[in-house]
């Protein structure tokens, strides 16, 4: 699949094919902004808001990385236009944290600022461990010029250190998605074992909850959706009080449960014209991610 997604011409021979085509518009929500703005008016019309993500993996220069604070400003400015509640995820490797973390940091700047201005909210993702720090250094940085509202920073609970960092971070404070993590780690870095993974995950998300910040808690495990409700309600934190998020086009089934449970929930919206190495990176990254898509395409 590593291979796969190295070769882009394989896309149009790919898509040729109906299923693998139905699979792919079901997690990817089209190749440019009209098309993640329609898919985003049927999420808000199922109770549900949702965060745009523009895929590109392969920025390589700083021409490249002005390319893509020119998009974000254009979803930001469409969001307005059009309506639809949605705020924006940005991945800093595609702003140049790979070849300048200095450049990442003003071309992140750049869209924050331009969210502020909006009165919209901008999320800063985390990608792999060997970033982790730098990622969440930049993001003190702009948590130091814009208001809580304004920005916010992932965590994963697949990482041994994020106990640690939920508690740095809430000290600012800061608004957290906190997810499980995707990425393939070391042992030293990362839980190898899912069971610890999860007990980190409710360890980190009781801290989350506890604050009176208001949180997203990412996952579709619905142990740990029934870990959440149950603490909320024993500590009296209100529906109103966090979020719950999700990938676009998996469980929509318990997305729109729990919308009309009556919970605040947000669905990450993945587009842009290199969902291909994407689509086959996320499946290439853990041989389990194959049975999970194959497994939620036909769940519903």
């Amino acid at each position: 699949m590593l291979f796969l997604s190295r070769r882009e011409g394989l896309k149009d021979f790919a898509t040729r094919f109906k299923p693998f085509r139905r699979m792919t518009e079901r997690f990817v929500a089209g190749e440019d902004i009209r098309t993640a703005v329609a898919a985003i008016r049927e999420l808000n019309a199922r109770g549900c808001t949702a965060t745009f993500d523009h895929l590109n993996e392969g920025v390589t220069s700083p021409a490249e990385t002005e390319g893509e604070v020119r998009e974000y400003k254009r979803v930001l400015a469409a969001i307005d236009e059009t309506g639809i509640r949605s705020n924006v995820s940005i991945k800093l490797t595609q702003f140049g944290l790979a070849f300048d973390p200095e450049l990442a940091y003003r071309n992140a700047r750049a869209i924050v600022e331009e969210a502020a201005r909006r009165g919209n909210f901008v999320r800063v993702d985390m990608e792999d461990s060997q970033v982790t720090q730098v990622t969440l250094d930049i993001f003190r940085r702009l948590r130091g010029e814009f208001d809580l509202n304004t920005v916010g920073i992932v965590l994963q609970s697949y990482l041994r250190r994020t106990e640690t960092d939920v508690q740095a971070v809430l000290s600012i404070p800061a608004r957290v998605r906190l997810c499980k993590g995707a990425y393939n780690e070391p042992p030293e870095v990362a839980f190898p074992d899912k069971r610890d993974v999860d007990e980190n995950y409710v360890r980190c998300m009781k801290l989350l909850l506890k604050s009176g910040v208001y949180h997203g808690i990412a996952t579709h495990d619905e142990n740990m959706i029934r870990a959440t409700k149950e603490f909320a309600e024993r500590e009296g934190v209100g529906k109103e009080k966090f979020e719950f998020q999700m990938l676009y086009g998996v469980r929509r089934d318990l997305q729109e449960r729990l919308a009309r449970e009556g919970y605040n929930v947000r669905v990450y919206v993945p587009y842009g014209k290199t969902w291909y190495p994407y689509f086959m990176r996320r499946l290439a990254e853990r041989p389990a991610n194959v049975w999970f898509v194959m497994k939620n395409f036909f769940k519903g």
